[in-house]
């Protein structure tokens, strides 16, 4: 791609400050004249670039160029370097680069900003995966990943929850990446919807393209769509006593249970805490998990439901 192509001779000019047209031609893989268009085009586009002639001649960057790359400051230099987890990279076909991008930017921010970008480099890692490698299947995420370049309507057989397959077109305005799961936010009859792209099984570009909205943001888009999500979850508070023994347990396993409060202990061993749930059968579950280490005090009748699946797994095991 021809952007491509006017960031490399950029960058080029920068490391090695001279270079000739046939020089970079030969760098570049391609002829004099494209070089010589692609410098006019730099040149148009305001970049201090200029031609030397003569036997030691070539272009070169203007040597205050470098100082003033884009008018980024130490924080946005440092930002650059704070790059999305490899998997990610991966994903998107952008992590098979022999040379790490971030070395050819380091290369090429101005020498003032060199050493804290490369301590940032050095002090901050991110890493989007789980611990237990659980690769979700993503055979589709190419195809979606081509349509939403093209702007062309993509046709998916989705996966619903409740297991059913059912046929969408749609038009794909973006992919996000939540953690190490990709969704794609497309309009389907004119209404924004989000779509996780394990459950897309099948993915098919159509050759009719269509037109972006106007003022459509996705970031802006998702963040609003995620807000809406966690405001409309479903909750089922429980009150309980937690022993002393297993608070430490509980606050650490949010991923199934948030602990909205807790009080003094209760008689030295006991913590009255209120415990809350995506729905009542959730919260039967947990509890009984924790066998006589938590006491349900509200709603009552949760208690009889606890004891009713305790006394059925007891039960089942008598049987075998």
């Amino acid at each position: 791609m021809r952007a491509d192509r006017l960031m490399s001779i950029m960058i080029l000019l920068q490391n090695r400050g001279k270079m000739t047209a046939k020089e970079l031609a030969n760098e570049l893989e391609v002829s004099n004249r494209t070089i010589l268009r692609d410098m006019d085009a730099l040149t148009n586009a305001g970049i201090p670039i200029v031609s030397q002639r003569g036997k030691e001649g070539g272009w070169h960057l203007l040597d205050n160029f470098r100082s003033k790359l884009s008018g980024l400051n130490i924080d946005d230099m440092k930002s650059l370097f704070l790059f999305p987890s490899g998997e990610l990279l991966e994903d998107l076909g952008l992590n098979n680069q022999p040379l790490d991008t971030r070395q050819k930017l380091l290369a090429a921010i101005p020498d003032t900003y060199r050493e804290e970008a490369q301590a940032m480099w050095e002090r901050i890692h991110i890493d989007s995966g789980t611990w237990r490698q659980s690769k979700e299947k993503k055979h589709a995420l190419n195809v979606v990943q081509q349509a939403v370049w093209d702007s062309k309507k993509l046709k998916i057989h989705y996966e619903q929850q409740g297991g059913e397959q059912k046929e969408r077109l749609v038009e794909p305005l973006g992919l996000v990446a939540k953690g190490n799961k990709w969704y794609l936010v497309a309009l389907k009859n004119g209404e924004l919807r989000n779509y996780r792209v394990s459950r897309i099984h099948s993915a098919k570009v159509e050759s009719e393209t269509f037109r972006r909205p106007l003022h459509f943001n996705l970031a802006t888009y998702w963040e609003q769509s995620k807000a809406e999500f966690v405001q409309n979850l479903p909750k089922y508070d429980v009150q309980v006593e937690i022993h002393t023994k297993i608070i430490k347990r509980i606050n650490f396993t949010d991923k199934f249970v948030k602990v909205i409060k807790t009080e003094n202990p209760n008689g030295g061993k006991w913590i009255p805490a209120t415990l809350r749930f995506n729905d009542k059968q959730e919260a039967i579950e947990f509890i009984l998990g924790f066998a006589n280490k938590i006491k349900v005090v509200s709603p009552k009748y949760l208690q009889d439901k606890v004891v009713a699946l305790a006394m059925s797994v007891i039960d089942f095991y008598n049987d075998e």
